[in-house]
């Protein structure tokens, strides 16, 4: 690039740098991570979203766990050599100051060396020596006029700045700086390399195999560009002026991998942050991560971490035998089965054809063969992100073309109350039963809304009016609960509703159910037999054979799940049966489900267990055989988040049509599906 367009480039990556810093501050100031030293080096304030705290505490604890191996595995070698931590493109990271106030440096004999652009190095430099608490730790500065590129130095800390691209000037100032490259080194990039050239970062990676023979680098960065989080993270970047690169050259694990050991290392460990914060850390850490702060943005935390890697590339006898991350069966992997084949997606509404479901979290149902109705959610409404209060209807004319509308309840008795994660139940052609949801995370729905609809005046729409009852007793834990699932059942030739798992405000995951009498909308006990599913939510739920179909779900320990149940109706109740399945399901959740002539459909969902990306998984119910099918994208606005999204069947069209779906993507922005799209699944028909 040239020189001006390279110095705007390096703006906007030191300006990456402000923003994680004051991130890692916030993490901190959470109680995330013991960091004393993330304010003194920071100034400024600004409290960070609790999924972006999320997001940096797996960063932070996935490059500690590193530094802690490299360092335990020096400490073990006889002699005790003098080690070295080089930190490419540091910026305002503190892990000098925390390795020296705990003694770990001393106790290892190391020192650190970091490298960041000029600019940034000089004002650490500047920080580090107006801050007592800074300074009584690197002790005096040492009084020697330093090269030009040595903006701080002390008998075990030196800060350079330079340009990672400028390899040879690189080389010669870290030799200045006493690097000594015969020494057991740590190399660390967090988020470096792919802001450099790929030409340049695949020079850095060789030249650092080369340059320390026995040498451990350690690598955090993203991954998985083609999918549609991938697609709204690049955006992000490119936006910023600091674009990703590199990643359609090492898009996953495998490939990144094969880079560090094609460029000369010998060994190399990559695994994504699902994986690392599954299986690595302790499940006592988990439990109290998770308990922090309110929390229920599990979709976008989840694909957050399949879209960052932890690498491990190590070489030399000092250190080809450290196990950076000892096996574990705590998380298996999973590939799913060959997509056996295609279901073509295409879009059904567009700007011309009124406003579009931009949202999700929301409920949808069918009331009549053309006419879909959308409640609640996260969305856009009036050129703003909020928690919609209108309603969304999609119906189709006679020329059977759908188009949208948006009708508010201005005449109703009640108004909408900005819920998210409820249920919605069709109990006839013009009234609709909601039960459940959230306000927040603290603050769940606490009433059940009957909608009920009419024709308008003058006879020319449909009207809205919103009534309130209450379906039980006041304090009745079911109405306060979300991401649950409401089915209808049969016992004893009376209907029901069937409500079951989700999560509230006292318990993450809920492993109860409640039967609903829908004529006389009261809650009865009705006698369940069998060993009863694990708690879960986000699952999906398909009425069937007078029963119900579970599937899926995040479980306990905020896991996906597996299992598929039936609560099968029975003379003295309802028996819950598993339902087997060859071979099991990729664990998944946030996915919908529908039945369809003896076949189970899920679409779409998160799963982390795969690099794969979800499509519409098939479980024929009588042989429990499995088939995948691959979503065909072509001609619909990409990309498409099937999470957090509604579908709707229309089994005599053999058609899923899916509405809204997306969701808050880390710190790269919101994004909500800009259309509702249509499946075919006429060729599950042709197959039987």
């Amino acid at each position: 690039m040239g020189a001006r367009s390279h110095r705007r480039g390096a703006g906007a990556v030191q300006s990456t740098n402000d923003s994680s810093a004051l991130s890692k501050r916030s993490l901190a100031a959470r109680g995330y991570v013991q960091d004393a030293f993330a304010q003194l080096l920071v100034p400024g304030a600004g409290r960070r979203a609790p999924l972006i705290h999320r997001g940096y505490y797996a960063r932070a604890r996935a490059v500690q766990h590193c530094v802690d191996a490299f360092l335990e595995r020096m400490r073990a070698l006889p002699g005790a050599p003098r080690v070295q931590i080089l930190s490419l493109g540091a910026g305002s990271d503190s892990l000098y100051f925390r390795l020296k106030a705990t003694g770990s440096l001393e106790l290892a004999g190391a020192a650190v060396w970091e490298v960041d652009f000029p600019e940034v190095a000089r004002r650490k430099a500047a920080r580090i020596r107006e801050v007592p608490e800074l300074c009584a730790l690197t002790g005096p500065p040492v009084s020697r006029e330093p090269p030009s590129a040595l903006c701080f130095q002390s008998s075990d800390y030196r800060l350079l700045g330079l340009d990672l691209q400028q390899l040879e000037r690189l080389d010669q100032a870290l030799a200045e700086a006493a690097l000594d490259a015969a020494a057991p080194t740590l190399l660390l990039a967090e988020a470096v390399l792919t802001y450099l050239e790929p030409g340049s970062s695949k020079a850095l990676i060789t030249w650092a195999a080369q340059r320390f023979p026995d040498a451990l680098f350690v690598v955090y960065e993203q991954m998985r560009p083609q999918d549609a989080f991938g697609q709204v993270m690049q955006q992000h970047f490119r936006q910023l002026n600091s674009p990703l690169h590199g990643l359609d050259r090492f898009p996953d694990v495998e490939a990144q991998q094969r880079r560090f050991l094609q460029a000369g290392w010998t060994a190399c460990t990559v695994m994504d942050m699902n994986e690392f914060y599954h299986r690595i850390l302790p499940t006592q850490e988990r439990c109290r991560i998770e308990n922090l702060e309110p929390f229920d943005e599990f979709e976008e935390w989840h694909l957050k971490c399949s879209h960052y890697f932890i690498l491990a590339a190590s070489q030399g006898d000092a250190l080809s035998p450290v196990i950076v991350f000892p096996p574990s069966e705590a998380f298996t992997p999973v590939d799913p089965a060959s997509p056996s084949g295609i279901f073509p997606a295409s879009f059904v509404t567009s700007d011309g054809q009124g406003p579009d479901l931009k949202r999700f979290g929301h409920a949808s149902v069918l009331l009549s063969q053309g006419l879909i109705l959308s409640t609640g959610g996260f969305g856009e409404q009036e050129g703003r992100h909020c928690r919609v209060s209108k309603f969304h209807l999609l119906s189709r004319d006679c020329s059977l073309e759908w188009k949208g509308s948006h009708i508010g309840s201005s005449r109703a008795s009640t108004q909408w109350d900005g819920r998210l994660y409820h249920t919605m139940t069709r109990l006839s052609d013009n009234h609709v039963l909601v039960l459940g949801g959230r306000l927040s995370p603290v603050t769940p729905a606490l009433h059940s809304l009957h909608l009920c609809f009419g024709k308008s005046e003058d006879n020319s729409c449909l009207d809205l009016n919103v009534t309130i009852s209450k379906a039980g007793p006041e304090e009745d834990s079911t109405l306060s609960c979300w991401r649950h699932s409401a089915t209808e059942v049969s016992y004893q030739n009376q209907k029901y509703l069937f409500v079951y798992g989700g999560r509230s405000v006292m318990a993450p995951v809920l492993s109860e159910w409640h039967f609903l009498h829908i004529r006389t909308m009261t809650w009865v006990k009705i006698p369940v037999e069998g060993e009863a599913p694990k708690g879960r939510h986000s699952h999906s739920a398909c009425s069937w054979q007078g029963g119900t179909l579970i599937a899926g779900g995040l479980g306990a320990s905020e896991e996906p799940l597996s299992s598929v149940f039936f609560l099968k109706p029975v003379s003295s109740g309802f028996l819950w049966e598993s339902v087997v399945t060859q071979p099991p399901i990729t664990p998944r959740y946030s996915h919908t489900g529908h039945v369809l002539n003896g076949k189970l459909l899920l679409v779409g969902g998160v799963w982390i267990h795969s690099s794969s990306v979800p499509g519409v998984t098939v479980i024929n119910l009588t042989t429990g055989l499995i088939s995948e099918y691959h979503i065909d994208t072509t001609h619909v606005p990409w990309p498409l988040m099937l999470h957090n999204h509604t579908s709707v069947l229309l089994p005599e069209e053999q058609k899923i049509l899916l509405l809204g779906g997306g969701g808050n993507c880390f710190s790269f922005g919101t994004y909500f599906n800009p259309h509702t799209v249509s499946l075919d699944i006429s060729s599950l028909s042709a197959e039987q």
